[in-house]
């Protein structure tokens, strides 16, 4: 038998999850930013929302460790920290937190149904989904060991630290080459390095990276393996090995960016509402409305641009904010209300 933990103002308990049925005038999938932010305007709009928290609450912040770009915090605060501090702000106002993962649902008929991996039946009047999305990883041992101590998937997040230091890029894209750009006005000196000998990206941002005085792009080059040091270790260098030759050589950098693309967490979602070719969630412009009628995206589930938790969090608040005004139109919100 699965069992659920649950987070309410009222405290925290244990619920079997067999066969349990969960009602609600609005179910919010997902726990970072974007989702937390969301059961906070939910729960004060009195419209009593279960948050399901995912396999990874706290979305990405949760392994971040110094955040220094979050408004309201004059000093760096802890990713962790700060996702727990979401999470009891929304339980305090009114939301329902429950540990749980989607697995399934249905937007075909009212309510909305979807389903937990313990068995669990979540039924809403409408949905927010707020997922999010994980940075794609070379995969090494070391690049995992070092994550958070020299290794980066975010130079906007991360590229304050390295000031005045050598920096490396792994990627070739569109993404890679904006990190490029933006690491070499804090950096000083930037190595794009990249597995194929031509780019990606777009022919404007090729030219802007060529025209650099600080960045230089090393071609046909894998990572081998990132070089840390120290106690506890930081990243100090890359093994590379030369694609076409095998041979392998080193490059000594203080930082590294991992920017060989995103992946949204968006797959149970598939077949229920509209996606891009990436799977990333289309929403109106300027709302978070998806292509279903009182189902609403918020954060990086929707947003490939920004990727900001300042940003996520403010889609949080809109997806709320459009719920709540569609809500107060329908039949099912004030059936579900009642139970």
């Amino acid at each position: 038998m699965s069992r659920a933990h649950i987070l309410t103002a009222e405290g925290e308990f244990t619920a079997s999850r067999m066969a349990e049925i969960h009602k609600s005038s609005l179910l919010i999938v997902g726990a970072g930013p974007a989702g937390y932010t969301a059961a906070i305007y939910a729960a004060r709009a009195g419209l009593r929302p279960l948050l399901v928290a995912g396999m990874q609450p706290g979305g990405q912040l949760s392994i971040t460790t110094d955040v220094e770009n979050y408004p309201g915090f004059a000093e760096a605060v802890q990713g962790p920290w700060l996702m727990e501090q979401m999470a009891a702000q929304a339980a305090h106002v009114g939301a329902t937190l429950i540990e749980d993962t989607i697995v399934a649902a249905d937007f075909s008929a009212r309510p909305f149904r979807c389903e937990g991996d313990g068995g669990a039946v979540y039924l809403a009047a409408a949905v927010v989904i707020a997922t999010g999305a994980s940075a794609r990883w070379l995969g090494l041992a070391s690049e995992k060991a070092l994550s958070g101590f020299g290794v980066s998937a975010c130079a906007t997040c991360d590229g304050f630290f390295y000031r005045g230091k050598r920096v490396a890029v792994v990627g070739g894209g569109n993404t890679a080459v904006e990190e490029a750009l933006y690491l070499a006005n804090l950096a000083s000196h930037v190595t794009l390095i990249h597995r194929r000998d031509s780019l990606r990206a777009e022919k404007i941002l090729q030219q802007r990276l060529f025209a650099h005085p600080r960045i230089s792009v090393l071609w046909s080059a894998t990572v081998e393996e990132i070089l840390g040091t120290g106690s506890p270790a930081v990243a100090s260098g890359l093994v590379l090995r030369d694609v076409h030759g095998g041979g392998t050589s080193t490059l000594p950098v203080e930082g590294v960016f991992i920017a060989i693309g995103h992946q949204p967490s968006t797959a149970v979602f598939r077949g229920q509402v509209a996606m891009d070719g990436e799977g990333y969630i289309l929403t109106a412009p300027g709302t978070t409305r998806t292509s279903v009628a009182g189902v609403f995206a918020a954060g990086d589930v929707q947003d490939k641009i920004f990727r900001q938790a300042v940003t996520a969090a403010g889609t949080g608040c809109m997806a709320a904010l459009e719920a709540e005004k569609w809500l107060a139109t329908q039949e099912t919100h004030a059936a579900l209300a009642a139970d």
